[in-house]
Order: structure tokens, then C-alpha cells, then sequence
């Protein structure tokens, strides 16, 4: 996930936001076997919940994403959410109709629980005596704060990229939870290219001196190697269309090759500042969990034995499926592998691959051909559970009248 912040100017602001805090005292044991107690989680919610509980949407963010998805902190902070063209008034997911919810994942550095917190038995941070996690760990500690919220039933899950995986991940293991999905530019199972990638970006954190086996937070952080494992990441969000329309092979504030090893091209020079200005809003050590914890997502492992169309045999949810023409990343082969499992098992399913030039990241940036299908499958959606619910209802009093 990039550093894409953007306003939107054909909706409205949901304004000032506030993050908060829920905190599980007697937290959970995690994939790996241990446990992690208490377990803090950062989020937001914009919009009401309605007095039938029927309007929430859960939008998971990717990678190193937070709960700040929409509006606006007061003081100095006043940067929109990181899917503020999204989320309000007027947007595809409108805070006038829906009660939109967004938090931090667990293992995160953005208020929720993560290597960077005091592990209650040393009173020093966690470093790398944290457990490894899953995607799986995440949408558990998910479902509670959705249970303190008293959310039931999810009208939708949305989520890009790792986002994507969790809401895969939300309405296979609670299908009773979850009445539809929007998994955009996002993949059942990691490749071994993309593994490969997230391996090279962590070996850039830890081969840095300063990350000190991830007891580096009394010292000095590992910000070169964060940095270049930023700068790998950031490569594969892009795509070779992107790269060069915003840079060529132009030359960075000067007329020649310098004949050192500076900055000469301006593609350089872009990925550095990415590099550093990543450093300064992330931990390198919740840079590793996540990956990892992306690396190890296998949704036909976990819940089909092995088999796709096993694993989305426990869906009960109506799918939008949303793919990228120049997402390399997760390119759209992965996307109907999903689309032709779903299938199988006759689950409602759309698909879109969206023509866009931007590489993996396009589905955080304006389009319109995704804003038209969000919206309108949003609405289909409001429309089939309340025929849902109606028909209830009928059967209810029918069977309470033949008593």
C-alpha cells in the first residue's frame, strides 16, 4: 500500500474523526499456540448504525495501512483518511446510509497490539519475542471489537491487497457474519513471486545492524534497512506503465550523469524519499510480522484441504469481485481462480478487471468504473437483505400461526 491520500471533492468529508481504542483484557491465542494478553485494537467508525444493525461495513486496509481510512484529526494532523475518496457523504460507501468501521490490524504499529508493545511480562517492548501471526488473527480480533460494537451481521466487507485477504478470510470462517464481500486487487494464496519479493524486503530490515534481532527500541531504529525494504515494496505497487509515465529515464535536478552513485534518475530519487518517509510512521519489526503473515495466507490450505471451490463451499456471502488490468503484483489469473471457485459452488459472483494503467495500487486512487460498481452492487446488496429479513419475517409468522 502507498502513500495515495486523497480528498474527494464530488462527495463530502465524514469531518473530524477520533480514533479509539477497544481492548480485549483476556485477548487470544493466536495461530502459533501462544497468547497474547491483554490485546489492544485502534479504530474508527463513521456513520450510524442503524436501529436494525443491518448498515455496517467493515473496510480492512492492506499492508501498512491503519484505521484512519476516512475524514480528518484535528490540531496538526489534518491529512484525510488513506480512503477518504471512498468513505461519506456522497461516496460509494456513504456515511449516510452505511456505519462504516475501520481498524487497525493486529500486529500493527497504529494503536493496535504489535511487536513495538509492552509485553506485560518484561515491561519492555515485545521486539521479536512477538508471536508470528495469520490473516486468520487478524479477522478473530476483528470479529470481537465487531461483537463490542454490536454488529452481527456485516451488510459487506471491503478491503484491497492484504485487505482483500481478510475479507476472503471473514467470509469463509464467519459466513453466518458476513452477507456480502469486496475483495479488490487481492489473492487466495501468495505467489512464489510475491513471497519472494517480501523476502528480500525483510532481509533488508534485518541484515540492517540497528535492527539487533528486533530489540531495537531503547536504541537506534534499522531505518536504512526499513527503507529499502519500503523502496522494494514500493516497485511491485507500481507497474511498468506507471514508471514510465511519471519517470522515464529523466534525470533528477540535473543536466548529466553525475558519474557517482547519487541520485541521478528521477526514479531514484522517488524511491528514497518514499524509503525515508516510510520510516518515520512505521516500525521495521511490524513490517516483518505483516509480511509474513501476508506470505503465509493459504485459504484453500486452511479451509479446503487443499481445494479452492472446498473452501468457499462454507460462503454464504454475494461476491464483487475486483481485479486491475496492470496489477502484477496480483495479477487477474489469481483473481478468477477465486471468481471460478465461487462459482462451483453457486455463490452470487460479479467480476470486473478495470482497464488502469497504475500497477497494484489502483484500487486507492480515483476511478469512477470502481466507484460505479461499488456503489451500485452496495445497493443491490441493501436491497437482498431486506427481501431477506421480509421473507423472515413471513415464514416466522406463518410458522407461529399453523402453532
Amino acid at each position: 500500500m502507498s502513500e495515495y491520500v486523497h480528498a474527494d471533492a464530488r462527495g463530502a468529508s465524514v469531518g473530524l474523526v477520533e480514533r479509539r481504542e477497544f481492548v480485549l483484557e483476556q485477548g487470544l491465542e493466536v495461530a502459533c499456540g501462544l497468547r497474547l494478553a491483554p490485546v489492544s485494537v485502534a479504530y474508527e467508525t463513521y456513520g450510524t448504525l442503524n436501529r436494525d444493525g443491518t448498515n455496517a461495513i467493515l473496510v480492512l486496509h492492506a499492508l501498512t495501512g491503519d484505521s484512519h481510512a476516512a475524514g480528518y484529526y484535528a490540531g496538526e494532523d489534518a491529512k484525510p483518511g488513506w480512503w477518504d475518496i471512498m468513505i461519506g457523504p456522497g461516496k460509494p460507501l456513504d456515511t449516510d446510509r452505511y456505519f462504516v468501521i475501520c481498524s487497525n490490524v493486529l500486529g500493527g504499529c497504529m494503536g493496535s497490539t504489535g511487536p513495538a508493545s509492552i509485553d506485560p511480562q518484561t515491561g519492555k517492548p515485545f521486539g521479536s519475542d512477538f508471536p508470528v501471526l495469520t490473516i486468520g488473527d487478524m479477522v478473530r480480533v476483528q470479529r470481537r471489537l465487531l461483537d463490542h460494537l454490536g454488529v452481527d451481521r456485516l451488510l459487506c466487507a471491503v478491503g484491497g491487497s492484504v485487505g482483500g485477504m481478510q475479507v476472503l478470510e471473514w467470509s469463509v470462517r464467519y459466513p453466518d457474519r458476513v452477507f456480502s464481500a469486496i475483495p479488490l486487487a487481492t489473492t487466495t494464496k501468495h505467489s512464489a513471486q510475491a513471497i519472494a519479493f517480501n523476502e528480500v524486503a525483510r532481509q533488508a530490515i534485518m541484515a540492517d545492524p540497528q535492527w539487533n534481532g528486533g530489540h531495537y527500541y531503547e536504541g537506534a531504529r534499522p531505518g536504512h534497512g526499513l527503507a529499502v525494504a519500503r523502496m522494494i515494496g514500493h516497485i511491485t505497487y507500481l507497474s511498468d506503465e506507471s514508471m514510465r509515465h511519471k519517470f522515464d529515464r529523466r534525470l533528477q535536478d540535473r543536466c548529466d550523469l553525475s558519474f557517482n552513485f547519487e541520485a541521478d534518475f528521477q526514479v531514484e530519487s522517488y524511491l528514497r524519499y518514499q524509503g525515508n518517509k516510510f520510516v518515520e510512521r512505521f516500525d521495521a519489526n511490524s513490517f516483518l510480522y505483516l509480511t509474513k503473515a501476508a506470505d503465509y495466507f493459504n485459504l484453500e490450505k486452511e479451509w479446503g484441504n487443499g481445494s479452492l471451490v472446498a473452501a468457499f463451499a462454507r460462503a454464504r456471502a454475494r461476491y464483487l469481485v475486483t481485479s486491475f488490468t496492470s496489477d502484477w503484483l496480483y495479477p487477474t489469473y489469481q483473481s478468477k481462480a477465486m471468481v471460478q471457485a465461487m462459482k462451483k459452488n453457486g455463490l452470487d459472483v460479479s467480476f470486473c478487471e478495470i482497464e488502469a494503467p497504475w500497477g497494484h495500487d489502483a484500487f486507492l486512487l480515483p476511478n469512477e468504473r470502481l466507484d460505479t460498481l461499488m456503489g451500485g452492487f452496495l445497493e443491490r446488496m441493501e436491497r437482498e437483505l431486506e427481501k431477506e429479513r421480509a421473507r423472515k419475517t413471513t415464514a416466522a409468522g406463518a410458522n407461529g400461526h399453523a402453532l
